[in-house]
């Protein structure tokens, strides 16, 4: 702790006489006029060019690096106005040293080429993250302290058993880790991508080798930054063990929900595209994750259903085997009507409708029941797209049924009621 605090006077006090001579003073005003300049610059000429920018189709990522970019012309205006004075000023040898122009400059450039290039991470968070610890070694190796400041940061630290645990080696971790991930989730997705093409392989299956392929890669992409940063993963055997019980407990639902998850893809019960039927849930499977299901209903809504669910509750599984669903309408007519007209016309406005799959099996109509009022019949048919909605179908066939009885006459009776009064009413005149 001595020596780390001896180290910042000592900078301390060399700062503090460097910034005091005159030249340096000159030079701190000049690039303090310099920025001012550059942002006036850059906000007559960003937005012609951003207009322009925006009109690049079919490019996210490159248009997003594009904007980034001028989006910090401020920075590229400041370099330009940098660059200028320092081969002016070492041109005219105005100035004893204009080393802190130059370092200005060196700062403003990685500053920029940095903030750029890190736009290409998607992730907010870890995309400002990588950007200002990027920039902070690009700076600490321009101004020639990377040893010190290394030295610093592997002072400040303790002791666990053998394992020594310091700033700079915790530094180093992160950044290791964060790399590492970055591109094991980068190779996962072009990986999964590739699989997704393939046509040999079902749904079910694609997701599941995508889903194996990224875990794997985050599980090795941990344990080489932890073996690069000199621990000894058999050390952590015995605490990983005492852990693992109690996060086995906390996370008994996620990992059921994980296993639930493996055994779906493994059994293909379900697949994306499915139409299913949860309790009151009802509709199609747009994605599988490793907890839960995506289900959208028919209004738009989406359900994060627990994989577990799909295990140990009953599923309706309306195209498990087959896209082909039945449906039935029951309908009745008057006891004036011909029965065999009746099923004459019915599987003719059944076939009318445009979802009504006729060439799988074609609709039939029987007749049920002789009915208090009425002749009773039941009408089946078969659609093949059931997340397309069954209220709506059954409601378009009832509707043609409507259209064919009135145009051939065909009555459908409602209930008649017969009062029979036991006194006689008085009538009574006014």
């Amino acid at each position: 702790m001595e020596q780390i605090t001896t180290l910042i006077i000592e900078y301390g006090q060399a700062a503090i006489d460097y910034l005091g001579r005159p030249s340096i003073l000159v030079q701190i005003a000049i690039i303090l006029t310099l920025f001012p300049i550059a942002w006036f610059l850059a906000n007559k000429v960003e937005p012609v060019l951003e207009e322009r920018a925006r009109a690049i189709k079919g490019m996210p990522g490159l248009l997003r690096v594009i904007v980034a970019f001028l989006r910090r012309f401020e920075w590229l205006f400041f370099i330009i106005l940098l660059s200028l004075v320092y081969v002016v000023t070492t041109v005219i040898t105005w100035l004893e040293s204009n080393y802190l122009i130059y370092a200005a400059l060196m700062l403003s450039s990685a500053w920029l080429l940095v903030s750029v290039v890190s736009h290409t991470i998607r992730r907010k968070a870890v995309r400002k993250m990588f950007a200002y610890l990027a920039w902070l070694y690009v700076a600490a190796m321009i101004l020639g302290i990377v040893d010190d400041v290394a030295a610093l940061l592997d002072q400040a630290g303790f002791n666990i058993g053998s394992f020594r645990l310091s700033i700079l080696r915790a530094i180093q971790a992160a950044l290791l880790l964060g790399t590492l991930l970055w591109l094991s989730l980068s190779l996962g997705n072009f990986l999964d991508r590739r699989i997704q093409s393939v046509d040999e392989l079902t749904p079910s299956l694609r997701v599941l080798f995508g889903k194996i392929i990224r875990i794997t890669l985050i599980v090795t992409a941990a344990l080489i930054a932890i073996s690069a940063i000199g621990i000894d993963l058999t050390a952590l055997t015995v605490l990983s063990g005492a852990v693992g019980v109690g996060i086995g407990f906390g996370l008994q639902k996620v990992v059921s929900n994980f296993i639930s998850g493996i055994i779906i893809l493994m059994d293909e019960s379900i697949k994306p595209g499915d139409t299913i039927e949860l309790g009151e849930t009802f509709g199609w499977i747009r994605e599988l994750r490793a907890r839960f299901v995506s289900v959208v209903t028919r209004d738009g809504r989406e359900y994060l259903i627990p994989n577990e669910d799909f295990i140990t509750r009953e599923v309706i599984n309306w195209s498990f085997s087959d896209k082909y669903v039945r449906l039935d309408v029951p309908f009745g007519v008057s006891y004036n009507s011909d029965p065999h007209e009746v099923t004459r016309l019915a599987i003719k406005a059944a076939s009318a409708v445009d979802r009504v799959n006729s060439t799988f099996k074609p609709p039939v109509c029987w007749m049920t029941a002789f009915g208090d009022s009425s002749l009773d019949f039941m009408l089946r048919f078969w659609i093949s797209d059931p997340q397309a909605g069954l209220t709506n179908i059954r409601g378009q066939v009832l509707l043609s049924l409507w259209d064919e009885f009135k145009e051939h006459g065909v009555e459908i009776p409602f209930p008649h009621r017969e009062v029979i009064m036991r006194s006689p009413v008085m009538v009574t005149s006014d």
